[in-house]
């Protein structure tokens, strides 16, 4: 019986080990699978029935890779999405809470117009950022990840991102595809 609670607090000192080594860190997050590439030319933000969805498959991805983030100790976590509908599915099946929509987190994918300001308003955001408070998940696009972070992550994969000592962020890990 010792070994079992002695076991238990141990998890649960790692647990919160975990949380603690993520507070104030941003996991740049690419929406799940939503199978093809870019969206058609009639695609409004507006009505997900124009755009290029999650399939069951990558709804089914963002849940597991809600679980695990909280396996890994993530009990809370703030979350801004994108736009785009399945940026905002994959945000909400995450399971921490409903999502804050973030212009900045849109893709440029097909049109490069807004590539700029979006990452000066998302490099304020950042710097704004408490760097104590709980993690934070940004629910975006493959171009937004790459402008940001420079890491090329699969759907449904991210890249974890800690202020550097010398200013800016950094690479701080990566969270692989379930």
């Amino acid at each position: 019986m010792q070994r079992w609670a002695f076991f238990l607090l141990w998890l649960v000192a790692a647990s919160a080990a975990v949380a603690d080594e993520r507070r104030g860190q941003v996991l740049f997050l690419r929406h799940a699978l939503a199978p093809g590439a870019g969206d058609p030319p009639e695609m409004r933000l507006d009505d997900c029935t124009t755009q290029r969805n999650l399939s069951a498959e990558g709804r089914d991805q963002a849940r597991a890779l809600g679980r695990r983030l909280r396996a890994a100790g993530i009990g809370a976590a703030r979350v801004w999405t994108s736009q785009w509908c399945r940026c905002r599915e994959t945000a909400v099946l995450l399971g921490f809470g409903e999502p804050v929509e973030m212009t900045a987190l849109n893709s440029f994918f097909q049109d490069r117009t807004h590539e700029q300001d979006y990452r000066e308003a998302l490099a304020v955001f950042l710097e704004e950022l408490s760097p104590d408070g709980p993690p934070v998940i940004l629910v975006t696009h493959y171009v937004t990840i790459q402008a940001m972070t420079g890491q090329r992550p699969a759907s449904g994969a991210g890249v974890w991102m800690r202020r550097s000592a010398v200013g800016g962020w950094e690479p701080a890990g990566k969270v692989a595809a379930p």
